[in-house]
């Protein structure tokens, strides 16, 4: 058992007594559950994710992304520099592009205007033992794959320590969630506010694609990206969700000479 899990584990104990009751008059017998009080944290996710679902008016677009080109490329960068980039940290890189290809996408609503953000600081959900942390790499689109890729490294690890300073999870233009490493093929993410968008990262799999008619097998994403309706409108997000498919199909275009 891991540190995480033996916290998680010790901090579980017998319910307050009225909670007991309450959960006795909805079928719920005492003793065949655990109890565990709300961390800051947890209270916080509460807040902020009931917040965003009831007062922000959202919809989701998803779509299906081809990965091969990607995975190629990726590969022969880790063999050309000794890196260690993920495919999470490419897919970091190209949503960064894409926001500045597609400058509307990154943006936020305030009551008095609509904020449109010069650099794509994109938030990236790690999850801890407390609960999911939201980590941000700053301007993302100026930065190498090599950089994202140790700098989220050291973040999700600090995540995990909760040695994150207030700055460095607060005040990201996007966030994406990636499930894909759980074999989770689609989803849709709760949107991060004030952020006017969230991109949900699911399983890459091998599927049959036509092409000129003819099928063949590629291995293929399925993303959805989930808007804040207030300031990305469908036109919008579609506009950056095929940007952001053409930097993944077509890693030639931006990551020549990287490696």
């Amino acid at each position: 058992m891991n540190d995480e899990v033996k916290k998680t584990a010790t901090s579980r104990r017998e319910p307050p007594e009225e909670l007991a009751q309450e959960l006795e008059t909805l079928g719920i017998e005492a003793g065949s559950y655990e109890f565990q009080p709300l961390s800051a944290m947890r209270r916080a996710i509460a807040r902020r994710t009931t917040e965003s679902f009831r007062d922000i008016p959202h919809f989701s677009l998803l779509a299906k992304v081809e990965v091969d080109a990607l995975s190629s490329r990726r590969h022969a960068f880790n063999r050309e520099t000794s890196a260690r980039t993920s495919l999470n940290d490419w897919i970091i890189k190209a949503a960064a592009l894409a926001l500045q290809r597609a400058p509307a996408a990154n943006a936020s609503f305030t009551a008095k205007g609509l904020i449109f953000h010069r650099h794509s600081d994109i938030a990236v959900a790690v999850a801890t033992e407390s609960g999911l942390v939201t980590p941000i790499v700053r301007r993302a689109e100026q930065k190498s794959l090599e950089e994202i890729s140790a700098e989220m490294r050291e973040l999700a690890q600090r995540a995990r320590e909760k040695r994150l300073a207030h700055t460095e999870y607060t005040g990201g233009t996007f966030s994406i969630s990636n499930l894909g490493m759980f074999g989770v093929t689609s989803f849709s993410s709760v949107l991060n506010p004030p952020q006017g968008c969230i991109l949900s990262v699911g399983e890459a799999a091998k599927q049959h694609v036509f092409r000129d008619d003819e099928a063949c097998v590629a291995s293929v994403m399925q993303v959805t990206l989930t808007c804040d309706h207030r300031v990305v409108d469908g036109a919008i997000g579609a506009g950056w969700l095929q940007q952001f498919r053409q930097l993944i199909e077509q890693p030639q275009s931006w990551a020549e000479g990287l490696g």
